[in-house]
């Protein structure tokens, strides 16, 4: 069996999956199972990755489900991998050719450390240059929160998981309707009970494109209001400060009043803090309408 597995979570990404497809091809380690979970395309991502499967360069595992989104695309990922490690990477990115043989190498320096979750690398830009800023060098060891809250990181991070620790956690909840929910429920939950290994290496070149979730994250609040507020929930639950706590109330009021939920006060895990967000969040509310106006 490989040691780990690459799962790339696509929605109709044929055009350019095969740019992933290719820097998996070149990595200097080909310890490592593609894992390609298509959430329902109705492109031609099937018929391409089958003439990959023939080709037989490196390692796939094709698995189609109906549409549920990111996160139903990450929940079918944890239930497949059997690999002792996984990492996403998105349909629109790619990995630099040595990236594997990074990943690999940083692991042998924690295997068998149970208290460590995994690793976290950087990502960068097709151009080279690092998303944000690299992780400190002092550091040996740090959760995911501490990186952005205590050390003043910037920017997204590639995480790599042992998956005995992820599939140790409940998936993310499926909403009828909705197709998102934030990723960063999961990276909360593991980051109680875990620490993560720091490596200034780059794991991820990311290409944002206009159709990606990050690039229409109003709408997609506004489009999926029950994924964003069970987020918030948690993130309110779980946070280590009044002013994150109080923030993620803000938008857990504006999130109830898109789902039109008269008891989210009552359901809130931090009543007091939500009650006073009430204003505040009437207005975050009335600003995403307001950009969003025009349809979603």
């Amino acid at each position: 069996m490989k040691t780990i597995t690459v799962f790339t979570p696509t929605y109709n990404r044929a055009y350019c999956l095969d740019q992933c497809y290719q820097s998996l091809i070149r990595q200097t380690n080909q310890d490592f199972l593609w894992l390609i979970i298509d959430d329902g395309s109705s492109d031609n991502t099937e018929e391409l990755v089958n003439s990959w499967i023939a080709e037989n360069k490196i390692a796939i595992q094709y698995h189609f489900q109906e549409n549920l989104g990111m996160h139903g695309g990450h929940n079918a990922a944890y239930r497949l991998i059997e690999t002792e490690l996984n990492v996403c990477i998105d349909s629109d990115d790619f990995m630099p050719d040595d990236a594997i043989e990074k990943i690999l190498e940083n692991w042998e320096k924690i295997k068998g450390k149970d208290n460590f979750a995994g690793l976290v690398g950087l990502d960068a830009n097709t151009k080279g240059d690092i998303i944000g800023t690299k992780i400190p060098d002092h550091l040996t060891e740090t959760r995911l929160y501490d990186l952005y809250h205590k050390h003043g990181v910037l920017g997204d991070k590639k995480l790599v998981f042992r998956t005995e620790v992820v599939k140790k956690y409940p998936p993310y909840p499926i909403f009828e309707g909705e197709r998102f929910v934030p990723l960063g429920y999961l990276y909360q939950l593991i980051d109680q009970d875990y620490k993560l290994l720091p490596v200034n290496e780059v794991f991820c070149i990311v290409e944002y494109l206009t159709d990606g979730s990050s690039m229409n994250m109003l709408k997609q609040y506004r489009r999926h209001p029950n994924g964003f507020a069970f987020s918030r929930k948690s993130r309110m639950k779980l946070g280590e400060s009044f002013r994150e706590r109080f923030k993620n109330a803000i938008h857990y009021v504006s999130c109830a009043l898109f789902t039109k939920n008269g008891s989210f006060l009552t359901e809130s895990p931090r009543k007091l803090i939500t009650f006073l967000a009430i204003p505040f969040g009437v207005a975050l509310n009335m600003y995403i309408r307001f950009k969003t106006r025009g349809g979603i």
